[in-house]
């Protein structure tokens, strides 16, 4: 299966508050929609992030707006006023995952 970058299908929001992290991903195309369900998860996020995102991670189905909302909470070293990362707020938490990178057959793409 060849890889792609997520922001090839879709396209996001993203925000904070406190220590929350808030990414709205959204699939370009409702066929690309089923993909991201697939290939982005809680989990699969978890990974990617590793020990930045130290709390749970929830995925909300958006199915009417063909896009998923993820919560990452613990995510931003304690908040824009706590943390010392260089850019802690959600909008660069956003941007890494529409960096992320996941599989897809040739034929979904069409």
């Amino acid at each position: 299966m060849p890889e792609i970058y997520l922001n090839d299908i879709a396209h996001g929001r993203s925000g904070d508050k406190g220590d929350t992290s808030n990414v709205c991903v959204f699939a370009r195309k409702p066929s690309y929609y089923a993909i991201i369900g697939r290939e982005v998860t809680p989990e699969k996020l978890k990974t990617y992030f590793g020990d930045m995102v130290k709390g749970e991670i929830t995925r909300y189905d958006i199915p009417t707006l063909g896009g998923y909302n993820f919560v990452m909470e613990h995510a931003l070293g304690g908040g824009a006023t706590m943390s010392l990362r260089l850019d802690s707020l959600g909008k660069s938490m956003g941007s890494a995952v529409m960096r992320m990178k996941i599989h897809v057959d040739e034929g979904e793409l069409k």
